[in-house]
């Protein structure tokens, strides 16, 4: 009788401790504040891309965390331009370079790009019926936003894979649809 007591409560104590896992893996990211938008002063925002410029007044939403990673990670992709002079203002976080629009490159939201953890390695990125490999060059903030560091654009969502106009070609996305699509990605 002893042993199916200490059995019960170890079997019990097995399944407490793995739903807790379960809990704390499946928790949703929620947005850890906000900040207040500001008017760019003249010519500073780059709307290359359609890309948005911060708004005076406007509250953005900001988070520190992105949904978890998984085989097929939910994500929506954006367009942005890694060259010098474009949207995506200084040069890439990674290794502090400038990358040409024909190489399949990304920034990720904060979350994902979690803390440079992911500089310089490569994603698999599915859409479209396609697939394309792309690198992380760059951080897609989250947590911050509408000030000269990030060219007066908003803070991003914290789902984003921003990339550059090679992957959209490699995933087979006419030109004219360019600039959100919902996708998949996963550590390559």
């Amino acid at each position: 009788m002893k042993t199916f007591g200490l059995k019960a409560s170890l079997l019990l104590m097995a399944i407490l401790l793995f739903t807790d896992c379960l809990i704390v893996e499946g928790q949703a990211c929620h947005p850890s504040g906000k900040i207040r938008g500001k008017n760019p002063p003249p010519g500073e925002c780059n709307q290359g891309n359609d890309s948005d410029c911060c708004k005076e007044g406007k509250l953005y939403t900001t988070y520190k965390c992105s949904p978890t990673v998984s085989s097929h990670t939910k994500a929506y992709l954006t367009l942005n331009g890694f060259q010098k002079d474009e949207d995506g203002g200084a040069p890439s976080e990674c290794d502090n370079q400038y990358h040409s629009d024909d190489t399949p490159v990304v920034a990720l939201s904060s979350g994902w790009y979690n803390k440079g953890s992911r500089c310089l390695n490569n994603i698999t990125i599915s859409a479209n019926g396609r697939s394309v490999v792309a690198m992380v060059v760059d951080e897609c903030d989250s947590t911050m936003g509408c000030d000269s560091d990030h060219d007066y654009q908003p803070p991003c969502a914290n789902n984003i894979v921003d990339a550059s106009r090679a992957v959209w070609k490699a995933l087979g996305v006419p030109h004219d649809q360019w600039g959100g699509l919902d996708i998949t990605w996963t550590d390559a």
